[in-house]
């Protein structure tokens, strides 16, 4: 039981996110109204993803000192769990855009074209699929060794790419997005204390959900690399 108090918290903090993000009051603002409560899950999902990218590097990291070829493996889930939130957080920030960004007389139009040309949202793919290749890259090599080795130092060169595509870069540019000029959803001045109340925890249960998902996933790898080698 003590060994999955993180898993019990992860399930209380969601439960939490859930009820109060939906329930509870958020400033009325005029271009966002209720829709102010997707900070809660679109914020949450790249939390979850930085988190999960971090934890796949510090794996990369631990093969090259050791050797060891589970540290390969613990970082390519962590790495594709990451993809995965990384994607969540990419397609509701685009829908939320849509809504909060179009111009009403042609909102189509306008959401599509100002996705087009949002460098955030650019600068985020850009990231996917540089993670992406990550993969892409592992599957063209059939050395195991060759393989854990290569994968490793790209996957440093991915997460060291993080840093300029989705931090740096889009904030030299002109952009919609809000916290241009500081970190976005995590100023005090941006958000209220009521969403402070629900902002941080579900950042937490969003990232300890995605280290849950990728230990079962790495259990199951590992399961079914003992019978390969069986």
């Amino acid at each position: 039981m003590y060994k999955s108090w993180w898993k019990i918290l992860c399930v209380a903090l969601l439960v939490y996110t859930f009820t109060a993000g939906l329930l509870l009051s958020v400033p009325r603002l005029p271009a966002l109204q209720e829709t102010i409560r997707n900070l809660y899950f679109h914020v949450g999902m790249w939390m979850a993803m930085m988190t999960l990218f971090t934890c796949s590097v510090v794996q990369s990291v631990r093969y090259l000192r050791t050797n060891k070829l589970k540290y390969d493996i613990y970082a390519r889930q962590y790495s594709s769990v990451g993809i995965v939130f990384g994607t969540l957080g990419y397609a509701t920030g685009a829908i939320w855009m849509s809504y909060t960004w179009a111009d009403p007389n042609n909102p189509a139009t306008a959401s599509f074209s100002t996705i087009a040309r949002e460098p955030k949202l650019i600068g985020a793919a850009v990231a996917l699929l540089i993670y992406l290749a990550y993969h892409i890259l592992r599957d063209s090599i059939q050395d195991m060794d060759k393989r854990a080795r290569v994968s490793a130092v790209y996957n440093i060169f991915a997460y060291a790419m993080l840093f300029p595509s989705i931090w740096i870069v889009p904030r030299l540019l002109p952009s919609l997005h809000p916290g241009q000029d500081g970190n976005p959803a995590l100023n005090f001045k941006d958000v209220s204390p009521m969403m402070r109340l629900v902002e941080f925890p579900a950042f937490i249960g969003w990232a300890l959900l995605g280290v849950w998902i990728t230990t079962l996933k790495i259990r199951l790898n590992l399961l079914k690399e003992k019978k390969l080698l069986q």
